[in-house]
């Protein structure tokens, strides 16, 4: 009997990449296009000049690679440290098992689980449509993926529910300032516009994703083995018996008491620095008392949920944890750093309202950080894939080659090219907004050569950036998640890129309208 070929560790398939980008620097000729900055939607952009790509003098890599690495940690530093943290800061809300009793008691309730499903791929779509939400969703996976296994799924439908519903989100992103936002300033376009044709495909997307989700979580709900995450599951499977046999013991602290005050006194200062906030959403503006209303029900809140136990009251110190953070995400445009600081927060007042020591609540962060730490590793070895790129000069030739693939094509063939030069280009920029500053400056213009409209050329990008963010291995955010839900990147792989395949097909389709209909905005 034939053996079944065994996919590579993820470490091996991205020092594999890496090695492999190290050697096309002995291959690429070397290039560079000039840069100038630019001011987009109130932001100074750095962006290429159309028509400037000139050869350099070559700078090939070799033993380079290696110090490499070091530069891919520097790169994602703020990544690390996010996953680090987060990692840590859940370990000690985990140690007082809220999480656990909320999701039991949540469960005895919620009978139907694919409507839990459904509400859950909605939101995080919306996340993803709106504001872009993506590193975000790692501090979710810890909470989501068990409630799967609860539920009686695995943890790919975790993975389904949050981090892909969101990125389905952003593929088909109406509103995201980071990624539609940007290209479309970069390419001359009024703010936002043409939303109606993208509603449109965000619908078809988000419907298309959930339908799937329901069917595999079905699948896997009828016979467990059938996951590929069965054995690896078992680690959460585990959890959840010990935590079922145990019991919960409901109590409420002395130190419960004093750190709920030290929090509210804390959000009461905020309330008057902060009065009022402006908050954006899709091109629009609100401003109203948003962070004094928010404290106020943290007070109340947490009064009640201290009358019972200590497990409703870090629970409810979750729920404002995530209420603050999309306060602060669309209100002060926060990001790794504001984030970290705040699930930080959480775990401190977590462990304190427990009652646990300060040595106690230290030992559980370095816990949860060693748990995490090897996704942490790998999203910095994935880091220095592009720095070996960047140094070895290869990276603007690479871009410039693609782009004059795209001479003597027709509309729908250009439009095409581009969707296949924004996927390739992911592998090696996963950042959107890093991808719309090399890449816009150049397709913008060559569209209009053509007749091929710029919105055309905007989505061209958004499905580009979206869609292959969910399998490259450069992909911080995605090597992160998979940490946390402890599903090992060649797994993944094997199963999602399947799916994966057809919804860039679906994208490609998606596509043609904006070339051969009269659509509102293109």
């Amino acid at each position: 009997m034939a053996k079944a070929k065994k996919i590579p560790h993820t470490f091996v398939i991205i020092g594999s990449v890496l090695l492999l980008c190290g050697i096309l620097t002995w291959i690429i000729p070397s290039g560079e296009f000039d840069h100038q900055t630019i001011t987009v939607n109130g932001a100074e952009r750095d962006v290429i000049v159309n028509g400037s790509y000139h050869q350099v003098e070559s700078n090939p890599q070799s033993w380079q690679i290696l110090g490499a690495i070091v530069d891919g940690f520097k790169r994602q530093a703020a990544i690390i440290a996010f996953v680090l943290i987060i990692g840590g800061a859940f370990q000690i809300l985990n140690s007082s098992r809220a999480i656990d009793f909320g999701i039991q008691s949540f469960l005895k309730k919620a009978r139907r689980h694919w409507v839990i499903i459904v509400i859950t791929m909605l939101i995080f779509s919306v996340f993803g449509a709106v504001f872009g939400m993506s590193e975000e969703t790692i501090a979710f996976i810890i909470i989501f993926v068990p409630m799967a296994i609860s539920m009686g799924y695995d943890s790919i439908t975790g993975l389904l529910m949050v981090y892909v519903a969101a990125h389905i989100g952003l593929s088909g992103a109406v509103f995201n300032p980071f990624t539609i936002g940007i290209a479309q300033g970069l390419s001359g376009l009024p703010l936002f516009s043409g939303f109606e044709y993208r509603m449109v495909v965000w619908v078809i997307l988000t419907l298309l994703i959930i339908a799937f989700t329901l069917w595999y979580a079905a699948r896997v709900k009828k016979n467990p083995q059938l996951s590929p995450t069965y054995k690896i599951d078992e680690y959460w499977r585990k959890r959840e018996e010990e935590s079922s046999a145990m019991g919960f013991e409901e109590k409420t602290p002395a130190s419960a008491w004093v750190i709920f005050i030290l929090s509210s006194a804390v959000l009461v200062i905020a309330s008057i620095l902060y009065p009022k906030t402006t908050v954006s959403f899709g091109g629009n503006e609100v401003t109203f008392v948003c962070i004094p209303i928010v404290s106020a029900l943290y007070v109340i809140f947490g009064i009640l949920t201290l009358r019972k136990s200590y497990l409703y009251f870090i629970l409810s110190v979750l729920a404002f944890t995530i209420i603050f953070l999309i306060i602060g995400v669309l209100g002060y445009g926060w990001y790794v750093k504001e984030i970290c600081a705040l699930f930080l927060g959480m775990g401190i007042i977590s462990g304190v309202a427990m009652g646990s020591s300060a040595n106690k609540i230290a030992i559980e962060f370095i816990g949860g950080a060693k748990d995490i730490l090897s996704a942490a590793l790998i999203v910095g070895l994935a880091g220095g894939i592009i720095e070996v790129l960047t140094a070895g000069r290869v990276m603007d030739t690479i871009l410039y080659a693609l782009a004059n693939t795209m001479q003597g094509t027709s509309q729908g063939g250009t439009v095409s090219i581009m969707y296949g030069i924004q996927t390739a280009l992911n592998l090696f920029i996963p950042s959107g907004t890093a991808k719309a500053a090399l890449t816009m400056p150049i397709m913008a213009p060559f569209s209009d050569v053509i007749g091929l409209s710029r919105q055309a050329t905007v989505m061209a990008y958004q499905f580009g950036d979206g869609f292959t963010n969910m399998i490259t291995p450069t992909s911080a955010v995605l090597m992160g998640v998979l940490g946390v839900a402890r599903i090992p990147y060649d797994i993944w792989l094997k199963w999602w890129w399947k799916v994966l395949l057809v919804f860039m097909l679906i994208g490609l389709l998606l596509l043609m309208p904006t070339v051969y209909m009269n659509l509102n905005g293109f």
